[in-house]
């Protein structure tokens, strides 16, 4: 095992950023966030005066979204779009549609995608967005409409140059084409740099619905072969089988790792033999779910955290991997395919097993890294191969990875801190140098 598998990582409480904002619950994703950030302040040397500006989102926007349902009637939607950081470029980050969406939530999101897209050295600030509703409640025309209603809202601070939404969990690309037209027809000319995740056709890039689960993929294998795990052979499993854990196992599968275990809102299946990936994957597009696949035994879902693998991808929603759960995995790598998946005292009792964990904040980042690509063909009107997008988007991921792996050895840091360390720096140092105004 390498060095960082065994840190000593100081722990430390900080006044300076463990300052919740008055309507925070401590047990929110934004204190997660909170946690996260007062870690590294004894890496950040003097930049660590301006560490309060990490701590405090730049500007959130609460919406009213009214519409007109199918039957006539006239229903309220609450929407958020909140800019967490712009000092190194405009926000970038996706938007959500769920029934548990909230505030805190979608602030922690943001600074989330702030420490991505500078963790991968990308030219932007983060941002996310989302509206508490289940968009399976609503018809097609009715999910239109609260699209369009909410892009109107929220069009006072997005823009190609101001802030870049992009799909996230319930979102996809003929969403994003309504929020583009939207907001072309609202300013009048056709804007399509101002979404990402858009249809091919619309300005859309090739290679944008694998590259998050692709990001996995090359995080995962890179680490896996610092560390000595040949993924030959590797079990793993695997939590939420949307666009990014399916196509992070189908890449794995294809590398000759198994599938031996997976779970998604609608169970969970155990096949210590390997799932047939392509199979499953058409199953999960036919009905909805991974019930029902008759090639894997159903298990109970917290069970899933006690199957033998050598990889585990948390794939789903925040906060899923508890410190309980962290003491029952089998796992000698864990790739956070979600955002926010692994609470902090989670994180300690992994690094205190010797588990490697690689962060949410480098692993997922395949999918704004793409995005970026889009957004510059989107400027250029000129659009690269597939082949091209994808050797682009190994080389950055790569490269960001050995260098959060270079910080994590050299300070004797967790991967997770180690990439804040790195993404902390470029943030903290545009700060400094662009100075206050007025």
């Amino acid at each position: 095992m390498n060095a960082i598998n065994h840190v000593n990582e100081t722990r430390i409480a900080s006044p300076v950023v463990h300052r919740p904002l008055s309507y925070v619950s401590p047990d929110s994703a934004w204190s997660i966030y909170l946690s996260q950030v007062e870690r590294v302040l004894p890496y950040l040397g003097s930049l660590a005066k301006w560490a309060e500006t990490l701590c405090r989102p730049k500007r959130a926007l609460i919406v009213d979204v009214p519409i007109e349902m199918d039957d006539g009637t006239v229903r309220h939607f609450e929407g958020y779009r909140v800019q967490h950081n712009l000092s190194r470029g405009p926000g970038k980050g996706g938007v959500r549609f769920h029934p548990d969406v909230t505030l805190e939530e979608v602030m922690a999101l943001s600074a989330w995608m702030t420490i991505k897209c500078a963790g991968v050295g990308l030219p932007y600030g983060g941002a996310k967005g989302g509206i508490r509703v289940d968009p399976k409640q609503l018809s097609r025309k009715e999910l239109e409409k609260l699209t369009r209603r909410y892009t109107s809202e929220i069009g006072i601070i997005i823009g190609p140059q101001r802030d870049i939404p992009a799909p996230d969990v319930n979102t996809n690309g003929e969403i994003m084409a309504w929020m583009m037209d939207t907001y072309s027809m609202n300013t009048g000319s056709t804007a399509t740099g101002v979404v990402t995740g858009k249809p091919i056709h619309l300005g859309g890039s090739l290679g944008r619905v694998k590259a998050t689960g692709r990001g996995v993929f090359v995080t995962g294998r890179e680490a896996a072969r610092r560390i000595g795990l040949d993924i030959e052979g590797a079990r793993v499993a695997v939590q939420g089988f949307g666009n990014v854990g399916s196509v992070a196992a189908e890449l794995f599968a294809q590398s000759g790792a198994k599938l031996v275990a997976v779970q998604d809102h609608s169970g969970t299946l155990v096949n210590g033999k390997g799932f047939d990936v392509p199979r499953l994957i058409a199953h999960v597009q036919r009905a909805g779910g991974i019930a029902g696949f008759a090639d894997g035994e159903p298990a109970d879902n917290e069970s899933f955290w006690d199957v033998p693998c050598e990889i585990l991808i948390p794939a789903a929603l925040e906060g899923q991997l508890t410190a309980a759960r962290a003491r029952r995995t089998k796992a000698k790598l864990i790739l956070e395919g979600a955002n926010g998946p692994t609470l902090p005292e989670a994180d300690d009792v992994l690094n205190d097993r010797g588990v490697l964990l690689v962060p949410d904040v480098i692993c997922n980042a395949g999918g704004v890294t793409v995005s970026y690509f889009e957004w510059v063909q989107d400027f250029n009107s000129f659009f690269w191969g597939e082949d091209e997008i994808n050797v682009r988007l190994d080389k950055i991921m790569v490269d960001a990875l050995s260098a959060i792996w270079e910080t994590a050895e050299r300070h004797r840091i967790t991967l997770r801190t180690a990439t804040f360390a790195v993404a902390c720096e470029r943030i903290l140092m545009a700060r400094q140098e662009r100075g206050l105004y007025p």
